[in-house]
């Protein structure tokens, strides 16, 4: 088994992030997303929670070897379930690879929660347990450097999408403050 663990922080608050989530794709740089389908949503009622679950399918360009040995195309579905707790201040998404399944095991989690020394600012923390069953353990290698590139590219690609979020915030604040100027003159 390998693990793939990454950590970065994003200069923007959690609530903006947490909106933002739902805004990734697409993105310039992360264009091996072909799509998303959200398969389910419900708020808890008595904790407030949103629960989510959705279906994402990626291009991912896999080394002939890899399609030789195992067949297949290059598209691939992933399982994402998350869960919002505007409570606690928390997006917890876990996913797991439905694609090749009987052969390779990818589990990722990914927490975004403020950051307790600034809370302008959100902690990204991604963690994915990747396992190759039999013969194929430079599978595991060739998946955890994948998740590297495409790590390094999902944080640049959401980086401009947290931007425009919060520039539509900006001029939505702003749109606010001139009415409330104008109604006040008036």
């Amino acid at each position: 088994m390998k693990i793939f663990e990454n950590t970065c922080v994003f200069d923007h608050p959690w609530n903006m992030v947490s909106a933002a989530n739902w805004r990734k794709y697409p993105n310039e740089f992360s264009s091996h997303v072909i799509s998303v389908d959200t398969l389910r949503r419900e708020v808890d009622p008595s904790t407030g929670v949103l629960r989510s679950e959705r279906i994402i399918a990626c291009k991912q360009s896999a080394p002939r070897w890899i399609l030789r040995l195992i067949g297949g195309d290059e598209i691939s579905f992933v399982r994402e379930v998350s869960e919002v707790d505007p409570k606690s201040q928390t997006v917890v998404m876990r996913s797991v690879n439905l694609t090749f399944a009987n052969i390779l095991s990818v589990q990722e989690t990914v927490k975004y929660h403020p950051d307790p020394e600034s809370p302008a600012k959100t902690i990204f923390e991604q963690n994915a347990n990747i396992s190759a069953y039999g013969p194929l353990q430079r599978l595991e290698n060739f998946t955890v450097d994948r998740f590297s590139q495409n790590a390094t590219k999902g944080r640049k690609g959401f980086e401009e999408v947290l931007e425009k979020v919060s520039q539509m915030h900006f001029w939505k604040d702003e749109g606010k403050r001139q009415a409330q100027a104008a109604f006040a003159s008036a």
